[in-house]
């Protein structure tokens, strides 16, 4: 996941409080449920001695209500100034993060992140297309804009069965009709994933499918049909949703495979990569990180000391005592505009943690060194 949504941390200093807490109230008893998950993660941040005032102000976004269905997951990060970071997303919350120390607890959080995918979904027909603009983890849509061809237009492409010796006059007509609304829809689409939404699920009418599909080759986006869905269904199309479901999940299996094969592939050649958390902070160091791969929990296991480091950079007033390795490598990435994805120890060699370089680093003592 791109690391700029946690810009505003840069400047911030610790400690902080981190929660990442289940906020839904869908049950019967959702509301009381709610207070006491709350009042679990004030009590675990004052046994680890938040500051009262951090803890408050922690709990009071807690506390607020969220307006979308269950599942909800909420990430707070506060300091003695107040709340630096809090966001919202789809996502079950199967255990509760409530920390305080020199550093944000974000590795939970950026676990979820790196699952989810921006995305375009259209669903076209003969007369436009509903184009919206989603997260796989927000609910609703981020944009969204309905495509009508005009009255004259929908009227040649009514009248395609009118028979007789009009027939192929007609017939003409329509096909111009359908090419015309297919070009508004790819003009709406295209804007889309020139910023930055490349990911493009069609669903809808099979030929109004292959006129948009073919006016977007060439573009960067990458094309995904959908075999449910039409328009003006609400959202009630199961099979469509599914298929949404299915397509979104294969893109971040291949996209945490990609990552991982790259990995194994410079391990081979040994070349622009760093694997273990040594070499890992020395890359941080040198500004050379990319990407950071790492294991959540086997990170988590693994302390950092920084003052082995000299100049690596965690943010300001961090003590040179050993930190949890995970907590330490995501402030680097944050504060040198590195990515983070998350990949099993299995696939790092048996490391927490591995990383692909912006460049390569030659060997000490090589003639080139």
């Amino acid at each position: 996941m791109d690391t700029s949504d946690f810009s505003n941390l840069k400047q911030a200093a610790g400690p902080f409080a981190t929660a990442f807490v289940d906020v839904s109230r869908a049950t019967e008893n959702g509301e009381h449920e709610h207070e006491l998950r709350v009042r679990a993660a004030a009590d675990q941040l004052r046994e680890q001695g938040a500051d009262d005032a951090v803890v408050e102000a922690v709990t009071r976004v807690l506390a607020e209500p969220v307006d979308q269905p269950a599942p909800v997951g909420r990430l707070v990060v506060a300091n003695a100034d107040g709340v630096v970071l809090e966001e919202v997303a789809s996502v079950q919350v199967d255990q509760a993060v409530a920390t305080w120390g020199p550093l944000p607890d974000l590795a939970r959080w950026v676990e979820h992140r790196d699952g989810t995918v921006s995305f375009v979904l259209a669903i076209v027909d003969h007369t436009g297309g509903d184009v919206a603009v989603h997260v796989s983890d927000v609910p609703t849509a981020l944009e969204e804009q309905s495509i009508e061809v005009d009255d004259q237009r929908a009227d040649d492409i009514n009248k395609v069965s009118v028979g007789g010796w009009a027939q192929k006059h007609y017939e003409l007509r329509a096909e111009n009709a359908w090419r015309d609304s297919a070009e508004e829809v790819v003009d709406a689409v295209t804007s889309h994933v020139r910023a930055g939404h490349r990911l493009v699920l069609l669903a809808g009418d099979p030929q109004s499918k292959g006129l948009v599909k073919d006016r977007l080759e060439g573009t960067p986006a990458e094309v995904v049909e959908l075999s449910s869905g039409q328009r003006a269904e609400d959202g009630g199309d199961e099979a469509m949703q599914q298929a949404i479901r299915d397509a979104l999940m294969e893109q971040v299996v291949q996209r945490r495979l990609g990552a991982v094969h790259e990995l194994q592939e410079r391990l081979g050649r040994g070349e622009s990569v760093a694997s273990g958390i040594d070499d890992v902070a020395d890359a941080f160091v040198r500004g050379q990180v990319d990407t950071l791969l790492l294991d959540p929990t086997k990170a988590a296991e693994t302390e950092l000391d920084p003052s082995k480091y000299e100049g690596l950079n965690l943010g300001d007033g961090v003590p040179q005592q050993p930190l949890r390795a995970d907590q330490a490598l995501v402030a680097a990435a944050v504060l040198t505009d590195a990515s983070v994805t998350v990949a099993p120890y299995q696939a790092m060699g048996g490391e927490p943690v591995a990383a692909l370089l912006r460049w390569d680093q030659p060997t000490p003592g090589s003639q080139d060194a």
